[in-house]
């Protein structure tokens, strides 16, 4: 690829990655092309669909939430690694609403696209719940997919009226996750 396909192939990707978190996946294509300074035309060569620009990007974002993942399982015992990382998927998503749109699954296959990049994130998050219930941290009743449904519930409260409100809602998540002796 030649050095100003590839500087206009990345303007594209910060563009679409900075309208996607903040007007979400409904953003045109032509809004990306206007906010990366290029023409729509440009967009569709590196980019032949919408979705396909959307997954790059989404791929992008699930390999830093696996490398996090990965970081929190070496650095942290596995109650606290399961509960930072579970925080840290809603924090990133509460400001990202093309991250939130695919962590919430509004009619995207989030696992389908991390898979195309070669990840796994919910094996990623299975261990990490799995090890902090070997631990006696987080109950036992709960799987991978109660897991991904409470992230989506965290994520549907509206704090746009109340700055509090997400925060309030992922400390009662937590709490109901805990393990209670």
């Amino acid at each position: 690829m030649r050095a100003d396909a590839r500087r206009n192939r990345e303007r594209v990707l910060v563009a679409a990655t900075e309208a996607f978190a903040t007007d979400g996946p409904g953003v045109t294509v032509a809004e990306i092309a206007r906010r990366a300074g290029v023409g729509t035309g440009t967009v569709s060569r590196h980019f032949p669909t919408k979705r396909a620009l959307y997954d790059a990007i989404v791929q992008d974002k699930i390999e830093k939430l696996e490398t996090e993942a990965a970081a929190l399982a070496e650095r942290l015992e596995p109650g606290p690694a399961f509960f930072a990382y579970f925080a840290h998927m809603v924090d990133q998503a509460s400001v990202d609403y093309g991250l939130a749109g695919a962590l919430s699954q509004l009619g995207y296959d989030v696992e389908e696209a991390a898979a195309r990049a070669g990840y796994d994130i919910k094996r990623s998050l299975g261990s990490l719940l799995r090890a902090a219930q070997e631990a006696g941290d987080v109950r036992d009743d709960i799987d991978v997919d109660d897991v991904k449904a409470l992230i989506a519930g965290c994520l549907a409260r509206d704090d746009s009226t109340d700055p509090d409100a997400r925060r309030r809602v992922l400390e009662i998540t937590v709490q109901g996750l805990r393990a209670h002796s």
